[in-house]
């Protein structure tokens, strides 16, 4: 019985110290009109503070995988206007990445990573590990 016990203790710790706090990026599929193209990214803070400021790119790809536009902005905070994003809160941010003419496929995907999250106090967040971005389905 204490062997069982002893178990179940390491199991729950275990995986208590292995559960990251993080930043959950869901990336919707891409919607173009004209000229323009959008990506809408829904953000979610699972960290115990705020996420002060978050910096990404988004990258079109075409059906081969050639990239054929591009954003970089500062997703959360970063100026005086936008706000961090609290704790255990979510936002959104809509990427518009714009073509000389119409885009000559519908059928364009999008890749975004982080360059640089911002936590309380001038903390940085390892972006490789805390912040998981998924897509969503159509």
């Amino acid at each position: 019985m204490n062997t069982v016990k002893v178990s179940l203790f390491l199991i729950v710790m275990f995986g208590a110290l292995t559960a990251r706090s993080q930043l959950a990026v869901t990336v919707s599929p891409v919607k173009t009109t004209g000229q323009k193209a959008i990506v809408l990214l829904a953000m979610t803070n699972s960290f115990a503070v705020s996420v002060e400021s978050a910096r990404a790119v988004c990258f079109l790809l075409d059906e081969q995988g050639k990239m054929v536009g591009q954003s970089t902005k500062w997703v959360i905070g970063g100026t005086k206007d936008r706000l961090a994003l609290q704790p255990k809160s979510g936002t959104t941010f809509s990427f518009v990445i714009t073509s000389p003419q119409p885009w000559t496929t519908t059928n364009l995907a999008a890749k975004v990573s982080f360059s640089r999250v911002v936590l309380d106090g001038s903390k940085l967040a390892d972006v490789r590990q805390d912040v998981i971005v998924t897509t969503a389905d159509n």
